[in-house]
């Protein structure tokens, strides 16, 4: 199951609080879809995953958003 965040127009670090908060009602292996305006939200999130040991499956640009897929681990 994919659960999407929507944190467009935020700045750093509040899409990152606001996943952080999500991913824990997010089912382990299930996946979480973070939608970004942000630029430095690149770095945050692979930061994010590396810290929390959650795959960062893959992220996207398109236009000013980014798209982060997120699979949370166990």
């Amino acid at each position: 199951m994919n659960t999407t965040l929507d944190t467009k127009g935020h700045q750093c670090p509040i899409p990152v609080l606001k996943a952080r908060r999500a991913i824990k009602e997010v089912a382990p292996g299930d996946t979480l879809t973070v939608l970004a305006t942000d630029p430095a939200s690149v770095i945050d999130f692979k930061h994010f995953c590396n810290t929390t040991g959650n795959e960062l499956v893959e992220w996207t640009e398109d236009g000013d958003v980014f798209t982060y897929v997120i699979r949370r681990t166990a």
